[in-house]
């Protein structure tokens, strides 16, 4: 399918005050269900299962609200393909938003407590999954990996069709949509542009060695140094999935100015993080900023079942909360 996604100009007054240019690269719009980098990623590595007649699955990991989990679900459903879900949790949580529509659409849950979950990279682990689960390919949480960055990089790829632009930021939980956007910017931009990754983990410094790994190919190392990117690990709000009563007004303001809405979880904290880093005076007047919207509004779904978000001012995509199939 088509995912290619609009890019959108944004107002507000703070944009007008230090004179920058703010766009938002619709991800969010690509697919119904599948929306944001989720199926930017999911896609290479569908498509290099689908390749081997010696797979017949594929297994993927997440918690039991996760975005990758949801959109993972339904893409294996759209294809066809046998899934399993090892979830962060316990039973229980099969009713739960997200997981309910797994199922529907036909996953299969193998729930693990957090100690096993930690263990999620380690081979020993993997090996015992692979035994349960013969021929079954496994993908990674929040499914970044090498396979995942040609479709991660075609966004630099249509934004330089679309419009101009000085800085493109991402928010960030695995690494590997900041990654993919690395390796798209060598490959299809025919200038550099600055990169800018929000960490939603609390102490995700570790992921700088990750991403360095992704994007440690001969291609990226054909193609000059990388050094045009960073990670802001300071607006994790507290911890992943975290928001203080100020944050959640803030990002509720931003949507309501913008027309847009950015969940708290992901795009919400780019939010804050471009709205703090505006106050500082971190970008030049003149400059044009692209915000990625990553999807995730299923999780909006999560957020308000367990009273996290009124749902006075937010609300669930109706194609999420009754899909088509």
């Amino acid at each position: 399918m088509s995912i290619r996604s609009t890019i959108q100009q944004i107002h507000h007054p703070l944009f007008d005050q230090h004179q920058l240019k703010v766009s938002v690269k619709r991800d969010d719009t690509i697919h119904p269900i599948i929306s944001g980098n989720k199926w930017r990623k999911l896609q290479g590595n569908l498509a290099y299962l689908t390749k081997q007649s010696s797979l017949k699955g594929a297994l993927s990991f997440g918690g039991s609200y996760s975005n990758h989990i949801h959109a993972f679900a339904y893409a294996c459903f759209e294809q066809g393909i046998p899934c399993v879900g090892v979830i962060r949790g316990e039973a229980e949580y099969a009713n739960n938003f997200t997981l309910s529509w797994a199922l529907h659409w036909g996953m299969k849950l193998h729930f693990v407590d957090r100690k096993t979950y930690r263990r999620r990279q380690c081979p020993e682990f993997l090996a015992e999954l692979q035994s349960r689960y013969p021929n079954y390919f496994i993908i990674p949480e929040g499914g970044s990996n090498q396979l995942a960055l040609s479709g991660v990089a075609e966004i630099i790829s249509e934004l330089a069709q679309q419009t101009e632009y000085d800085t493109l930021m991402t928010p960030v939980g695995s690494g590997g949509t900041l990654a993919g956007l690395i390796v798209g910017d060598k490959q299809f931009s025919s200038r550099e542009h600055k990169l800018l990754g929000i960490s939603v983990l609390k102490g995700a410094d570790y992921l700088m060695n990750d991403i360095e790994a992704l994007i440690s190919t001969q291609a990226i190392e054909q193609s000059g140094n990388h050094s045009n990117w960073r990670l802001l690990s300071q607006y994790h709000g507290g911890g992943y999935a975290k928001f203080s009563s100020a944050d959640y007004e803030k990002i509720l303001e931003f949507n309501k100015i913008t027309g847009i809405t950015f969940e708290p979880i992901y795009s919400g904290k780019m939010v804050l993080a471009l709205v703090d880093l505006i106050t500082q005076g971190y970008f030049g007047a003149g400059e044009h900023i692209v915000l990625l919207h990553t999807g995730g509004l299923q999780s909006l779904g999560g957020m308000i079942e367990r009273n996290l978000l009124s749902s006075d001012d937010w609300s669930v995509p109706a194609a999420l909360t009754n899909p088509s199939n």
